[in-house]
C-alpha cells in the first residue's frame, strides 16, 4: 500500500498552504477531512470522503479502496490530532502546519515549551483541577462542550482566582480575535467554537505540600477526630507506592483526607471515593474544592459501586464496615498487576481478618503497628500525647513460583 500524505492546514484553508502541498492535494484521486477542511476545496475534482465519529471504519475503507490518497487535519496532526492514531494503522507521511498552541502564543508574545497542555476536547473536565493546581502557564484545547465560559466557571469553584486567561478564537483566520480576561469576566462571555485557552498565573497561589495537617480539613462537628491523622496518612499513602498516572480507590473516605493527598500526587491519573455516611461526603467536597483536587466521589456501602469503577493501580481501606470478605473479593480480584492494597486496623481483630483474608487470596501483607504521639505544651514545659495506634497493612500479590 503506497503511503497517505496527512497534511495540516490552519484555519485560512489553503491560502497558506506551500505549493507542494497543494500539488500533492491537486494530483491526489480522494481527499479526506471533515466537511470544514474539505469546504476549503470547492473545485477539486477526485472523490472526497467526509471523516465523522468511525475512524476504524475510515481505516478499514482507506486499507481496502487503494488510491492516491491525502487527509487533511488541524494544525499539527500528532497534536491531540488523528495523527497518532492513523499512523499506528495506515502508511502515513505527515506534513504539519502550524498548530492552534503555537499560533495562541505567538499572539500573546510568550513562550510555550515551559506550559502544561492539556485536552478537554471531548474529554471529560474531570480531574483538571489537581493537573492545573500550582503551574505557571496551562494551554487548554477545548471544544463546544468545555467552552472558555465552562472552563472559566469550573476554576472559580476551586478558587482558582490567581490565573488570568488569554482566549484565541479562529486563529489564523479573517475572522480571528484574541482577548484577555479575568476569569469572572470570561465566565460571563460567549465564545466561538474553535478556540484555545491559555492560563497564566498573576501571582501566587495556595501550597499544600504532601502531609496536609489535620486542622486544615474541615471535619465532622462535634465528633472531630474522625479522619486518618497526617503521620498516619503519610505513612498509608507512601505503601500505596503512587505514580503520577496511578488509579486509586479510597474506601472509607470520610473528610477525603487520604484522596486528596493521592489525588495531588496521581495527578494525571483518577481517584475513585466512596463513604457511606451522607454527611460526611458533604465535608469531602467542602474539601475537595478548598484542596482543588476533582475526583469521584460516589455515596454507598462498599463494595457496593466498586463495579462502576476502573480497576485500580492502588487501593486504600479505611473502612469496612463488617464487609472484611466481600471487599478483599472485589479488591483483590480487581487489582491491577503490581498494584497495593493499604488497609488501616484499630483492633487486633480487624488485623487478623484482613492479614488472614489477603494470605487466602495469594497476597502477602507488610504490617506496621505505628504507635505516635505529639508534642503538647503544658505550662513552661512539655509533654507528649499519645494518638490511638494503628495497623497499617501493605499488600501485594505474591509472585508465582517458578
Amino acid at each position: 500500500m503506497q503511503p497517505i500524505k496527512l497534511i495540516g492546514i490552519g484555519a485560512d484553508g489553503k491560502q497558506s498552504l506551500p505549493s507542494l502541498y497543494a500539488q500533492w492535494i491537486e494530483n491526489s484521486e480522494r481527499l479526506v477531512g471533515g466537511e470544514r477542511h474539505l469546504s476549503f476545496f470547492p473545485d477539486y475534482r477526485g472523490e472526497k470522503l467526509v471523516i465523522k465519529n468511525g475512524l476504524s471504519a475510515l481505516v478499514e475503507r482507506l486499507r481496502t479502496e487503494e488510491k492516491r490518497t491525502v487527509i487533511l487535519a488541524s494544525g499539527d496532526p500528532l497534536f491531540y490530532g488523528i495523527g497518532s492514531y492513523l499512523s499506528r494503522k495506515l502508511p502515513i507521511e505527515v506534513y504539519p502546519s502550524v498548530s492552534s498552541l503555537q499560533w495562541a502564543f505567538a499572539k500573546m508574545g510568550e513562550s510555550w515549551q515551559d506550559a502544561y497542555v492539556v485536552s478537554v476536547h471531548g474529554r471529560s473536565m474531570k480531574g483538571l483541577a489537581q493537573r492545573i493546581d500550582g503551574r505557571d502557564k496551562v494551554a487548554i484545547l477545548t471544544d463546544a462542550e468545555h467552552s472558555p465560559n465552562e472552563i472559566a466557571s469550573y476554576l472559580l469553584s476551586y478558587g482558582m482566582t490567581e490565573y488570568r486567561a488569554f482566549v484565541g478564537e479562529n486563529l489564523g483566520s479573517d475572522e480571528e480575535r484574541c482577548r484577555f480576561f479575568e476569569l469572572e469576566e470570561m465566565a460571563q462571555t460567549e465564545f466561538h467554537p474553535l478556540n484555545i485557552v491559555i492560563l497564566q498565573k498573576k501571582e501566587a497561589g495556595p501550597i499544600w505540600p504532601f502531609g496536609i495537617d489535620d486542622e486544615a480539613f474541615l471535619q465532622r462537628k462535634p465528633e472531630k477526630g474522625l479522619i486518618t491523622k497526617k503521620e498516619i496518612r503519610i505513612l498509608s499513602v507512601s505503601a500505596l507506592q503512587l505514580r503520577e498516572t496511578s488509579v486509586v480507590w479510597d474506601i472509607g473516605t470520610c473528610t477525603g483526607s487520604v484522596a486528596i493527598e493521592a489525588a495531588k500526587i496521581a495527578r494525571e491519573g483518577a481517584i475513585f471515593a466512596i463513604e457511606k455516611n451522607e454527611y460526611d461526603i458533604d465535608i469531602c467536597q467542602q474539601n475537595m474544592r478548598k484542596f482543588r483536587t476533582d475526583f469521584t466521589l460516589v455515596h454507598g456501602r462498599a463494595p457496593d459501586h466498586l463495579n462502576e469503577f476502573p480497576d485500580p493501580d492502588a487501593i486504600f481501606i479505611g473502612g469496612t464496615s463488617g464487609e472484611m470478605d466481600r471487599l478483599l473479593d472485589v479488591c483483590c480480584e480487581r487489582l491491577k498487576p503490581n498494584g497495593r492494597i493499604v488497609i488501616n486496623a484499630v483492633t487486633i481483630e480487624t488485623l487478623h481478618e484482613a492479614a488472614e483474608g489477603l494470605k487466602q487470596r495469594g497476597f502477602q501483607a507488610d504490617i506496621t503497628l505505628a504507635q505516635l504521639s505529639r508534642s503538647k505544651p503544658i505550662l513552661q514545659l512539655t509533654r507528649f500525647d499519645a494518638l490511638n495506634p494503628i495497623y497499617i497493612i501493605s499488600a501485594y500479590r505474591k509472585e508465582e513460583e517458578q
